[in-house]
C-alpha cells in the first residue's frame, strides 16, 4: 500500500533590508524585514528522477521575495506579507503559503511581526 508523501519546501530567517513602516523615521531609510515562509506541495504523482525540473526550485521563491522587497516601499508588514504570499502561491506546485515577517530593531525586549497563511484557490 503507497503512502502519500507530504512535501514542504521552506525558507527560514532571511533577512532583508526593506523599506517599510508607517512612521516618517521609518521611511528615511529601509528595516531589516526577517521574513520564514513555509510551502505546502500538491502530492507527486511520479518520482522526481532527482532533477530540479521537477520539483519546486525554491531559488525561484528566495529571488522573488528578494526582488519584491527592492520593488517598493510597504507602510505594512501585512501587505509585504500579502504580496509574498501571492508571489508562493503563483508557484506550480503550491497549495498552501504560510509567511511570516519580523521587524527585529522595533522594540530591544522582544520580537514583532505579522503572520498569514492562504490556499490556492480551488481550479
Amino acid at each position: 500500500m503507497a503512502h502519500e508523501l507530504e512535501r514542504r519546501i521552506f525558507i527560514r530567517d532571511f533577512r532583508l533590508s526593506v523599506s517599510i513602516g508607517i512612521h516618517d523615521f521609518e521611511k528615511d531609510g529601509p528595516q531589516t524585514v526577517v521574513v520564514s515562509i513555509d510551502l505546502l506541495l500538491e502530492p507527486v504523482g511520479t518520482a522526481h528522477g532527482d532533477k530540479i525540473a521537477n520539483v519546486l526550485n525554491y531559488d525561484v521563491v528566495h529571488d522573488g521575495i528578494a526582488a519584491l522587497a527592492k520593488s517598493r516601499h510597504f507602510n505594512l508588514q501585512e501587505t509585504l506579507v500579502e504580496a509574498i504570499l501571492d508571489l508562493c502561491l503563483a508557484q506550480p506546485g503550491v497549495i498552501e503559503a504560510r509567511v511570516s515577517t519580523e521587524k527585529p530593531d522595533v522594540y530591544k525586549d522582544c520580537r514583532v511581526g505579522y503572520e498569514a497563511m492562504r490556499r490556492r484557490a480551488a481550479d
